[in-house]
C-alpha cells in the first residue's frame, strides 16, 4: 500500500446529510478505512423513521466504494448505538433503556442477550461496528457527560456487564468498542466542551477505572476507544486520547487490538489541536484509527505530509493501519449470522426495564396508585408513552394522585409518585411518598413502569450507584 493508502486506512470520518454517493467519492479517493453514521445521515421515511432500506443501500454504496482500489477486506461502518440517549437510529428498529439498566438488573445474561440483540438489528442494514458499550464507572451527579450511558458505579459491576454485553454483540456480528479509556465517569467536565482532569493516581485509577477495560482486554475484545481526558500522573495538560504515556498505559494492559480516539472534532481536542493537527499527533502517540477529524482530506494530507516530514514515523502508521486491517480480515472472515428484522427485539428491551425498574420509597407489593393519576412532567413524548402504557395496566390519565416524570439533571420534583427517567440522582432531594427509578424512556420502559404502578408486576431493581441517602443496592 502506498503511504497515501495507509493514511486512509486510519481514518474514519463522518459527513453530512444523506448524500451517500458524495461520501462514497471521498471515501474512494482518500482511500478510507470506513465511515460513522450520524443522526443526520439516517435516511427517513414519509413518517419520520428510518428508512431502513435506504440505509442498508447507502452503507452498501459506501462498502463498494472502499473496494474501488482493490482491497479485499469490508471498511467499517460504524454508528454510536448504545441504548438510552445515545441512539442514532429509532423506529422502527428496537428502541433500548438506558444502559444503566443493565447495573440496575444485575443480570449478565441479560446483558449479554440485550448486546446481541442490538447488534443483531443493526448487522441487518449492513453495520459491522458499534462505539459501545460505554464501560466507564459513574461517580455519580458530579458526572456530567456519562451519567446513565454508566452501567453501574461499582467498578466490578461496571466490568463485567460491560464485557458481557460486547460479547453478545460480537456474537452478532458487530465490533464492539469499550469507551472511553482512561475513563469518563469520574471527571466533572464534559468533553464536547473542554478538557477534563482526571487526578487520580494510577493505582487508583487501576482499583476503579480502569476495571472494565482489563475485563475487555482479558475477554479479547478488538477496540477501545481512548478519551479526551488529561491524566497529569501520565501526561500533564494532553488528552489521553494523543498521550504517549496514555496508550503505553494501555497496551501494558495487555491490550492488542485497535485503538480508536473519540471524536477528534471535539472541544476538547479542537481548541488545543486546530487545523486537524491532532490526527498526526493522535498516530505518533500510539492511536490506530482516528475517529471523525473535522475535516477529513485535510487530517488525511496532515498524515501525509507528517510521515514525509518525519514527525509521524512510517513504521508507526504502517503499525497502526496493519491493526485496522487486520481486524477488518478477521471479522470477514468470522461468519456471521443473518441480522434480525428490526424491532425484533421489543420483548426483550421491555424484559430489560422490567428487571431494572427500581422503587426507593413507596410500596413493595400491590397497586402503587388507584386506577386513575394525574400526570405531570417529562416530554410531550413520555407523557404519550405514559399514557398509553397505563391504558394497556387499566390505569387512566385524568384524576387522582400525582405522577411526575422527572429527567437528567432536572431539580427535584413534587407528586404522590415520582419518576426518574434517566439517572436516578434527581430523585435524592424529592418529597414524595413514592420514588421510581426507570433509566429509560421507552415505549417498553413505560410498559414495565404502568404494571408496577397498577401492582401486576414487582419491581425488582437494585440501585447501581448512590442517590442520596439511598446506597447502592436499594430497592425493593
Amino acid at each position: 500500500m502506498s503511504v497515501e493508502q495507509k493514511a486512509g486506512q486510519v481514518l474514519m470520518p463522518f459527513f453530512a446529510g444523506t448524500d451517500f454517493a458524495a461520501h462514497a467519492a471521498t471515501m474512494e479517493r482518500l482511500h478510507l478505512g470506513g465511515s460513522i453514521v450520524m443522526g443526520d445521515n439516517v435516511p427517513r421515511a414519509a413518517d419520520g423513521t428510518v428508512d431502513t432500506a435506504a440505509m442498508a443501500a447507502g452503507l452498501a454504496r459506501l462498502q463498494k466504494a472502499a473496494k474501488a482500489d482493490g482491497r479485499t477486506w469490508p471498511a467499517i461502518m460504524g454508528v454510536d448505538q448504545e441504548g438510552g440517549v445515545v441512539a442514532r437510529l429509532r423506529a422502527p428498529l428496537t428502541e433500548w433503556p438506558a444502559p444503566m439498566s443493565y447495573g440496575a438488573a444485575a443480570n449478565l445474561a441479560l446483558a449479554t442477550d440485550a448486546g446481541k440483540a442490538l447488534a443483531s438489528e443493526l448487522a441487518g442494514l449492513g453495520f459491522n461496528a458499534d462505539f459501545a458499550p460505554a464501560t466507564d464507572v459513574t461517580a455519580g451527579p458530579q458526572d456530567p457527560t456519562i451519567g446513565a450511558r454508566s452501567m453501574s458505579g461499582n467498578a466490578d459491576a461496571a466490568a463485567s456487564l460491560g464485557a458481557g454485553f460486547a460479547q453478545g454483540m460480537l456474537s452478532a456480528g458487530l465490533l464492539p468498542s469499550a469507551k472511553h479509556f482512561p475513563g469518563h465517569g469520574s471527571v466533572a467536565v464534559d468533553s464536547h466542551e473542554s478538557l477534563p482532569v482526571q487526578k487520580a493516581t494510577v493505582e487508583q485509577l487501576r482499583a476503579k477505572d480502569w476495571k472494565p477495560f482489563q475485563a475487555a482486554i482479558d475477554a479479547g475484545l478488538p477496540m477501545i476507544m481512548t478519551g479526551h481526558i488529561s491524566v497529569p500522573a501520565l501526561e500533564p495538560g494532553i488528552p489521553a486520547s494523543l498521550s504517549k504515556p496514555s496508550y503505553a498505559a494501555l497496551r501494558g494492559m495487555g491490550f492488542k487490538g485497535v485503538a480508536v480516539t473519540d471524536a477528534l472534532n471535539m472541544g476538547a481536542v479542537q481548541k488545543q489541536f486546530p487545523d486537524e493537527s491532532a490526527a498526526p499527533r493522535a498516530l505518533a502517540a500510539g492511536a490506530d484509527l482516528l475517529l471523525m477529524p473535522g475535516d477529513v482530506a485535510a487530517a488525511h494530507a496532515a498524515v501525509v505530509s507528517a510521515v514525509k516530514s518525519g514527525t509521524l514515523p512510517l513504521p508507526r502508521l504502517e503499525e497502526a493501519a496493519q491493526r485496522v486491517v487486520t481486524m477488518m480480515m478477521w471479522r470477514a472472515r468470522t461468519p456471521a449470522p443473518q441480522g434480525a428484522a428490526p424491532g425484533s427485539g421489543s420483548a426483550l428491551s421491555q424484559r430489560v426495564s422490567a428487571a431494572a425498574v427500581t422503587v426507593l420509597a413507596g410500596p413493595c407489593r400491590g397497586a402503587m396508585v388507584p386506577g386513575s393519576v394525574r400526570l405531570a412532567g417529562g416530554s410531550e413524548q413520555d407523557r404519550a408513552r405514559f399514557v398509553q402504557a397505563a391504558r394497556a395496566a387499566g390505569i387512566t390519565v385524568g384524576a387522582g394522585p400525582l405522577v411526575t416524570l422527572i429527567g437528567y439533571e432536572e431539580p427535584p420534583a413534587q407528586g404522590d409518585v415520582v419518576v426518574a427517567l434517566d439517572a436516578p440522582w434527581s430523585l435524592a432531594g424529592s418529597a414524595a411518598p413514592a420514588k421510581v427509578a426507570l433509566y429509560g424512556r421507552s415505549q417498553e420502559a413505560f410498559n414495565a413502569l404502568a404494571a408496577v404502578l397498577a401492582g401486576k408486576a414487582t419491581a425488582p431493581g437494585k440501585l447501581p450507584v448512590a442517590v442520596g441517602p439511598f446506597a447502592p443496592g436499594s430497592g425493593c
